[in-house]
């Protein structure tokens, strides 16, 4: 069955086999133009390149790709566009003009200290279209950038610069501002050394001549944005935003476990001291080391792209989450808070990164570009996702009644259980395959529940529905002082829990737990948060077998007849019923054949427990 988070369902950007930054600005004449670093081979491999893509139809379509750099050129890398008000489209990258082959890097991990990947030194340059991107200038140019600490100390003492840059440039009273991340050192992970700057023209909005743009290198003084203080050597991949007071605000990467921010009152020459990003509750927001960027919608609220997790190196970046952000005053001036995340974006292959994301907003519409380094691809938001991200902060609490199949409350049932249809099945024999394979139906539940514990030892049975093999699923605490799920069909168990130190005894607590067979993810979500481990584990959410056929205890063999959409020929009929028992720390039960959003949980959760 179709999920439209499954990056397949994306509309298709043409490329070579590399390819990264599928960057879009809307041209004069109503089309988005595209901008894309792609190559015959892998990320740094020689003949790495730019090219320029038009579509006229959201995405569904694109013109045969121009190069801006050819591939049998020097190196061109990761560029970003900037489009002025009289047209003229700008596009700035990498280009290794002096056509370097190797640069100083540590020994290990690089062979007597050569790396050979040099698409990440040069010089910073930009060209520029006055056709939609149709055809660019012949020339390049330079842009100047300031000698900082960290180039003089680099091995070359600055003579040659490691940078490169993936934020896309924003415009503010008249100037604009580029990014770049100044780089220090290659070695284990690459770079070993990173900050961000911001380069201002004050005249590039309205200087036909590009000789005569003039750029100043921000923050003043001799150094860029750092990670915050005791974290690690990396602070890279600045993206950049405009408040509605004209503050910036900046999200960046670190290998901390943790994206970083800062603000500016004074557009970029001096920020405020870095920190690590905090939901409105507090709590702080968990990244690896991948891109994680922040952008303000027409509506001016805000969404925010990230991976939601501890990690600290480049690896889990699927799936995406999302943010959204609401400004806020604060005694300095407006401020962002953000919601609780939802799943925007997965592939079926966990090894599968999606990155390196762009947002495009038209006609009401919010689009997100992104690539997993071979394929660029573009997906149009969910309405009601979105609606549901900026509303976790306004919205009044009410209880969905969409999908509910089964609902029991202590004070008005005399039983200790109750009787529900089945739940979906996650997978079925598919009998139009000739093959007769696996479907996956990416299908999902979700329970809820109002419980107090009288204590937070392991082994009370909170929710039965296993028969006696086991079969079905159950909700029952742990010694580690939290409530897990167990999801077994005969054949494979799987089982995950909250986060240890959330629940309290004698307390009353929300919990619900939600399935997500599309991803194959299990979230829990406690008094409307959402579970991110916390500093006890890297992952608040879990991931279960795309083997797990179903958790109904009287379900055998699933199967799609010819035909038929539907579950048939080994199903329960309608007949069939699942029972589940119920403990006494249970107050209300309410369960969903559906995978609830983050953001309608949060809804129940403020409705209360009547």
């Amino acid at each position: 069955m179709q999920d439209k988070r499954h990056i397949s369902t994306g509309r298709e950007i043409p490329t070579e086999r590399y390819s990264d930054q599928p960057y879009v600005v809307v041209t004069d004449d109503g089309a988005w133009l595209c901008t894309i670093t792609t190559g015959a081979g892998i990320e740094g491999a020689s003949g790495q390149h730019i090219i320029a893509t038009r579509s006229s139809d959201h995405g569904r379509t694109w013109s045969a790709p121009t190069a801006v750099e050819p591939a049998d050129g020097p190196e061109a890398s990761y560029a970003v566009p900037l489009k002025v008000p009289g047209g003229r489209i700008y596009l700035f990258y990498n280009h290794n003009s002096d056509d370097t082959r190797h640069v100083i890097a540590d020994d290990p991990p690089y062979k007597n200290g050569e790396c050979y990947r040099v698409d990440s030194q040069g010089y910073f340059v930009f060209k520029y279209s006055d056709d939609h991107g149709r055809t660019w200038s012949s020339q390049r140019y330079n842009v100047p950038v300031r000698e900082m600490a960290i180039d003089r100390e680099n091995p070359y003492g600055g003579r040659i610069r490691y940078f490169w840059n993936v934020g896309k440039p924003i415009v503010h009273e008249g100037a604009a501002f580029v990014s770049l991340h100044k780089v220090g050192g290659l070695g284990h992970g690459f770079f070993t050394r990173s900050e961000g700057i911001l380069l201002r023209s004050e005249n590039i909005l309205t200087e036909d001549d590009p000789t005569r743009i003039t750029w100043e290198t921000l923050p003043e003084g001799d150094a860029g944005l750092r990670a915050p203080a005791g974290g690690g050597p990396i602070a890279e991949e600045q993206s950049y935003t405009v408040l509605s007071d004209g503050a910036f605000y900046c999200v960046y990467r670190t290998i901390d476990g943790h994206p970083a921010f800062a603000y500016s009152r004074d557009a970029g020459r001096a920020w405020t001291e870095p920190a690590y990003k905090r939901y409105a509750d507090g709590r702080l927001m968990k990244h690896p080391r991948a891109a994680n960027f922040a952008w303000r919608c027409q509506n001016g609220k805000y969404l925010y792209w990230f991976h939601n997790h501890g990690g600290n190196w480049y690896e889990d970046r699927n799936p995406v989450w999302l943010c959204g952000g609401i400004e806020v005053d604060s005694p300095d001036g407006r401020v962002i808070q953000w919601s609780q995340p939802e799943i925007a974006l997965y592939d079926d292959d966990s090894y599968i990164r999606m990155s390196y994301p762009d947002l495009v907003e038209e006609a009401g519409n919010i689009y997100l570009l992104e690539t997993q380094k071979d394929v660029a691809r573009v997906h149009q938001l969910d309405q009601d996702l979105l609606d549901g991200l900026w509303g976790q902060f306004d919205r009044s609490g009410s209880v969905t009644r969409d999908g509910l199949i089964a609902e029991w409350q202590a004070e008005a049932e005399s039983d200790d259980h109750v009787v529900m249809p089945p739940l979906p099945a996650f997978l079925a024999r598919d009998h139009e395959s000739p093959d007769y394979g696996a479907k996956d139906l990416r299908a999902g539940f979700t329970i809820e529940v109002w419980l107090a514990l009288d204590r937070l030892d392991g082994g009370q049975l909170l929710l039965d529905a296993r028969a006696p093999t086991e079969q079905g699923w159950a909700l029952r605490t742990t010694s580690s002082g939290t409530v897990e799920i167990i999801l077994n069909d005969g054949r494979t168990e799987n089982r995950w829990d909250c986060d240890p130190g959330m629940l309290e005894a004698g307390a009353l607590h929300h919990l619900a737990v939600v399935v997500d067979g599309g991803p194959k993810v299990i979230t829990f979500i406690l008094d409307g948060k959402l579970c991110d481990g916390g500093a006890h584990r890297q992952f608040g959410w879990g991931r279960f077998s795309p083997d797990l056929r179903h958790v109904n205890s009287s379900v055998k063999n699933p199967i799609i007849a010819p035909g038929s959409k539907s579950v048939q020929d080994g199903a329960p009929d309608e007949a069939s019923a699942e029972r589940v028992e119920i403990g006494s720390s249970i107050g209300r039960l309410r369960i969903y054949d559906r995978v609830l959003r983050t953001s309608e949980v949060i809804n129940n959760y403020r409705a209360g427990p009547v």
